[in-house]
């Protein structure tokens, strides 16, 4: 193998690298170069977790190919799951949700609303605590955009965000959530919400939505991007494009007396005129104390969502816009919603407030207009 092609595997280095890992030898996985001893020791804690799935085997593998945790389980795209790093840790002095803490990661709070359609209307002083929260939240993904890109793993972004959530003592939502083991939601190509993240590296051509919560003072602010990676197709692009149109066009109808129902047919309408099809498994949502409730926003249209805005409501729109099939199915660990053809799918999410003459978007982004990273 030629050494001078090989690219040091450290996040965000990619320097020529000549160094080989040599338990990676010894166990004969290929492809595990470093450009230096110190990028080595730097990144052992991360990159021995590699080992233990090729300890028993006497194959040789490449460093992308040796993790199967599911050997009977038929993915419907080209991803695949990667080893994951240790839950990350908050600590004591945060203050947390009532999931937090909890072995199953049960919303106590929300459970006990669980089938209620009373949609909160938050008075004033709420309302600015929804929007520090919020704030915050857009700088934690303001933070992640920073750092993302070809060659940096998921599981590099989760820290980013984990850190970035603590530096603002904020509690990450995502965390322990129904038992969901890291900071953020990291969705690429085919995976339609709810990613996990770990080593894998992202590459050329890749898309990656990145989901961040944040839990703030009693209060969640909830939003999302997907970013182009590298050089990316032009198909890829005009998905993108199109489910950043569809959120943007539901935004603007936002105001009290529209029925909630309505936001799903401008969604259709718009996903439709670009040949792309509305995910119908998972919905916007009430929020504010709680992270997800009252009222549910289905994306698609003819729903049969409850309620009529009214100033004061906090919820969330976040279509998820699929090249081929609407339908979904979950990888084995019970989170990773991908496409069921394998296709793609993009996604965006805003935190919006009802206000007395029509919509204040808590989340926005607040450089460049407001526009999506993938318009830079």
């Amino acid at each position: 193998m030629d050494t001078e092609s090989n690219l040091c595997i450290t996040p965000y280095c990619n320097a020529p690298a000549k160094l080989q890992c040599p338990t990676c030898i010894k166990f004969n996985i290929q492809g595990s170069y470093f450009c230096s001893q110190d990028c080595f020791t730097k990144n052992w804690s991360d990159h021995k977790i590699v080992h233990k799935s090729a300890r028993d085997s006497g194959k040789t593998f490449r460093i992308d190919e040796i993790y199967n945790p599911w050997p009977n389980y038929r993915f419907t795209g080209k991803l695949r799951a990667f080893p994951m790093t240790p839950k990350r840790v908050v600590p004591d002095t945060i203050p947390r949700p009532d999931y937090a803490e909890n072995k199953e990661g049960r919303p106590i709070s929300e459970l006990a609303l669980r089938g209620s359609s009373v949609v909160v209307t938050l008075n004033d002083d709420e309302i600015e605590a929804m929007r520090v929260a919020c704030k915050l939240g857009r700088e934690v993904l303001d933070e992640a955009a920073k750092v993302i890109g070809a060659g940096v793993t998921t599981e590099e972004i989760d820290r980013v965000v984990h850190e970035a959530c603590i530096d603002r003592e904020s509690y990450p939502s995502p965390l322990n959530y129904y038992k969901f083991p890291k900071s953020c939601c990291t969705s690429v190509n085919e995976v339609i919400c709810h990613g996990i993240p770990d080593m894998r590296p992202l590459r050329d051509g890749d898309i990656c939505n990145i989901d961040v919560t944040v839990y703030h003072r009693g209060f969640h602010g909830d939003l999302n991007e997907t970013f182009l990676i590298g050089e990316v197709s032009a198909d890829a692009k005009k998905l993108v494009k199109n489910t950043w149109e569809c959120l943007q066009k539901s935004i603007e109808m936002v105001k009290p007396g529209v029925r909630y129902r309505e936001i799903g047919n401008v969604i259709q309408k718009h996903a439709q005129s670009g040949g792309y099809s509305v995910v119908r498994s998972y919905c916007g949502h009430g929020i504010h104390r709680l992270f997800h409730t009252a009222p549910s926003i289905p994306h698609y249209a003819k729903n049969k969502a409850v309620g009529i805005m009214k100033p004061g409501h906090t919820f969330t729109i976040e279509p998820m816009i699929s090249e081929g099939t609407w339908r979904d199915e979950q990888w084995p660990d019970e989170w990773t919603a991908v496409t069921m053809d394998g296709k793609l799918s993009a996604q965006f999410e805003e935190t919006l407030l009802v206000t007395d003459t029509g919509v204040e978007i808590l989340t926005r982004r607040r450089e460049k207009n407001g526009q999506p990273y993938f318009m830079d």
